[in-house]
């Protein structure tokens, strides 16, 4: 069967759709709409934001036991340098295909069908897995402040995902919002903590982590050589974790072309000031060593061994704060991904299904259950976002040669907006991102595997299925078909 069609009852049966119903009618679309023009560039850019703030707060700290305190900076500053190069990239193709498929439309539109898939399904590794292992933090968050007298355990994440997942449902606008605050208090908060810790702050602690003599190139401020800046990056990338979902926002956005390069500029800005702030606050503090497998780094900066105050117990409560906001923002990034790709058939149609209120309520529904099922399931936060990771890189290198794939293969091409420094911008961000899937290999092995075993199965579906039933009127779908017919116009003039 040919791409882009999809197969019908016999139209003598006695289930014989109408035009109007079958995957190419206008029916189909009216069932699969999100509510348009909910979100301004200030709502993006705290979407952008709340993607990642979490990772300010524990996480990125663990680099320190990769590659020290200059190991971990170096690798902050290269994946630094690829997410911006990214954004630019992503600002440009966002402003081009305003939909709600996001990375996978891009690369639709440049690497064909099977790259839009690849995309795609990475991008749904990350947004599926990372809400999963931060529902199991905010768990151990709650029990760990005492909080109603709870503990850590499938109630909790059950809540967890009942509550804010409802929110979700209310509507997109009620969503965004809500996300907005709580992703303010947690800026907010890493805010108060660098001006507390920077009283304290010491430059002599930030390299105490003892040099590995064997390691080639070990030194105070390298103390597992030159192969512990590698280790790091995916360490690194936890500053900036997340903020490539803006653009699965695009469909709900007022005016996309012109806020979603602002909303995804001033969110990168933000999240890099964030992320020099609370690297040099935290380990200048106590000292790298002190918080470098410390499951709450920043209360350990504050307050050491000794007893809390008054500030390390507000930053407890604001990691909190910062948990639920990322936490909350992934699910609607995963919800969007998979809305977009079932809308095209790439899978099963029936989850693009959209409520009165335009919420894809079951792209919604099952990504939830699928992580609370694990969450409670595993317990395994830490490896769940190791997976999440690796998807993400994938992710990032395919959308990266997007953008150079379109602007040499069409570079007449409208661009309300355009990347600064072109191919060369993209190109950085692509390289850097093959070198962080790779590193990806040095933290965790057996994550990594486990995401390629994923990634093989939802291939197997594609090859054997799904690519035979794609949904040709689909936005992303009628965005390539008029791209090859212009082609093929262009070649026959």
């Amino acid at each position: 069967m040919a791409e882009g069609t999809t197969s019908r009852p016999s139209p003598t049966g006695p289930a014989a759709p109408s035009a109007a119903d079958s995957p190419q009618g206008d029916a189909y679309l009216d069932r699969r709409t999100l509510r348009r023009g909910s979100a301004g560039w200030l709502l993006l850019t705290g979407l952008g934001v709340a993607y990642v703030v979490s990772g300010d707060f524990s996480g990125w700290n663990i680099g320190l036991s990769k590659g020290g305190f200059g190991g971990l900076a170096v690798a902050t500053l290269l994946m630094g340098a690829m997410y911006a190069c990214l954004v630019f990239a992503l600002a440009e193709l966002s402003a081009i295909l305003p939909t709600a498929g996001g990375g996978y439309g891009f690369a639709r539109r440049a690497l064909g069908t099977w790259g839009g898939f690849l995309t795609g399904t990475a991008i749904l590794i990350e947004y599926i897995l990372a809400p999963a292992a931060i529902s199991i933090f905010i768990g151990d968050y709650v029990e760990s402040l005492g909080l109603f007298g709870l503990e850590s355990g499938w109630p909790v994440l059950l809540a967890c995902f009942a509550v804010f997942i409802g929110i979700h449902l209310w509507g997109v606008g009620e969503a965004l919002r809500f996300s907005l605050v709580v992703t303010a208090i947690a800026v907010a908060a890493l805010l108060i903590f660098a001006v507390g810790a920077f009283t304290e702050f010491d430059a002599g602690s930030l390299d105490d982590i003892p040099a590995d003599a064997e390691a080639f190139g070990s030194s105070s401020w390298l103390p597992f050589g030159l192969l512990g800046i590698w280790a790091a990056f995916p360490f690194g990338m936890w500053f900036f974790l997340g903020v490539e979902g803006v653009p699965l926002a695009a469909e709900e956005a007022k005016d996309p072309v012109r806020s979603m390069p602002r909303a995804l500029a001033i969110s990168m800005g933000v999240l890099v000031l964030l992320a020099v702030l609370t690297f040099f606050a935290a380990s200048g503090a106590r000292g790298s060593a002190a918080i470098q497998e410390a499951g709450n780094p920043l209360v350990v900066a504050l307050q050491g061994d000794g007893d809390p105050t008054a500030l390390s117990r507000f930053i407890n409560y604001a990691g909190l704060a910062g948990l639920v906001a990322s936490f909350f923002s992934l699910i609607y990034a995963g919800s969007r991904q998979l809305f977009a790709l079932s809308r095209a058939g790439y899978l099963p149609r029936f989850l693009s299904l959209t409520s009165r209120r335009k919420s894809p309520y079951l792209g919604l529904l099952i990504p939830g259950a699928i992580g609370f099922a694990l969450a409670a399931g595993t317990g395994n936060g830490a490896r769940m976002l190791n997976i999440a990771v690796f998807g993400a890189t994938i992710s990032y290198a395919l959308m990266a040669l997007s953008h150079i794939v379109l602007r040499r293969r069409e570079p007449e091409l409208p661009r309300p907006y355009r990347t600064p420094g072109g191919v060369a911008t993209s190109s950085v961000a692509f390289v850097l991102a093959l070198s962080a899937l790779v590193a990806t290999f040095l933290v965790d092995r057996d994550a990594a595997f486990t995401a390629l075993a994923v990634y093989a199965v939802a291939l197997a579906y594609f090859a054997f299925y799904s690519r035979h039933r794609l949904v040709a009127r689909a936005p992303e779908e009628e965005f390539a078909a008029l791209a090859a017919a212009e082609a093929e116009l262009d070649r026959k003039g």
